[in-house]
């Protein structure tokens, strides 16, 4: 999409020219005004657009949420797209209206915006506490549902995840729970794995790299990168079902993504 810009393929420090510099300064004095003036434009479209939805689609006021941010999400990419490559590898495995919960790494803040590279858009974001707190999204979270995974008990979670996959919707865990500050997976927690189970849902890992590139935790000034989603085979949770059935799922989830992040990266011979 849009115009390419030539970046390191594993995502590896190196030291920057002259014309990187200038690139870079020139990338940010176009992406953060940009960014605040797409999303103000969007809180002003918002209205109309809902009213517009709500009588042609007969979608309901989440569903319809979901679908502007995944809009939102769109945007951005043309507006990025002089600095960015957008790629994603195996959507054809997403069945766009059989419910999945998808689980995938993280490692920047615009990991939620690259979700929009996927050809499904009713999707519930599982998400902690602080994102809920931001100024211009807070609302638009509460009103497309997401989950606050911190402030929720499991129980109101595990409900609404129900209630979502029932409607024929998908949900969407950070297994990590936080953006890694070394570009490897962290930790992974068990939540989401319980409630695919639960629920009796195929869960989808996805992998994300280069928001490692773009915008790490602890920097300010974002950089010229290629992004790529990939989404990996589904896997049935029918065969976790005991008590432990968690550990096993989210032990094969994990190796699994790190494989593919690994060749993604080239870090595979």
């Amino acid at each position: 999409m849009g115009m390419k810009v030539v970046t390191e393929t594993q995502n590896k420090p190196v030291a920057e020219s002259t014309a990187s510099i200038a690139i870079i300064i020139l990338m940010n004095l176009w992406a953060y005004p940009i960014l605040i003036l797409w999303t103000l434009f969007g809180i002003l479209v918002f209205p109309l657009l809902f009213v517009l939805g709500r009588l042609f689609l007969r979608w309901s006021a989440d569903r319809l949420t979901r679908w502007f941010i995944w809009l939102y999400g769109r945007g951005w990419f043309l507006l990025m797209s002089p600095f960015v490559r957008f790629d994603r590898e195996q959507m054809a495995v997403i069945k766009t209206e059989t419910p999945h919960l998808f689980v995938v790494n993280h490692f920047s803040f615009f990991d939620t915006f690259c979700m929009a590279l996927l050809p499904v858009h009713n999707i519930i974001f599982a998400v902690r506490s602080w994102p809920f707190r931001m100024l211009w999204y807070g609302s638009f979270m509460r009103l497309a549902r997401y989950l606050d995974v911190e402030g929720e008990r499991w129980e109101d979670v595990l409900d609404s995840c129900k209630i979502a996959f029932a409607a024929n919707g998908s949900v969407l865990f950070f297994p990590e729970g936080h953006r890694s500050r070394d570009g490897r997976l962290q930790r992974f927690y068990s939540g989401g794995f319980k409630i695919a189970i639960a629920a009796g849902i195929p869960v989808i890992p996805l992998c994300i790299n280069g928001t490692d590139r773009l915008l790490p935790p602890g920097r300010k000034l974002m950089r010229p990168c290629r992004i790529c989603l990939k989404a990996l085979e589904p896997i049935d949770t029918g065969n976790f079902g005991e008590k432990d059935g968690h550990l096993r799922l989210r032990k094969l989830v994990k190796s699994r993504m790190a494989s593919s992040l690994a060749e993604m990266r080239g870090e595979v011979e």
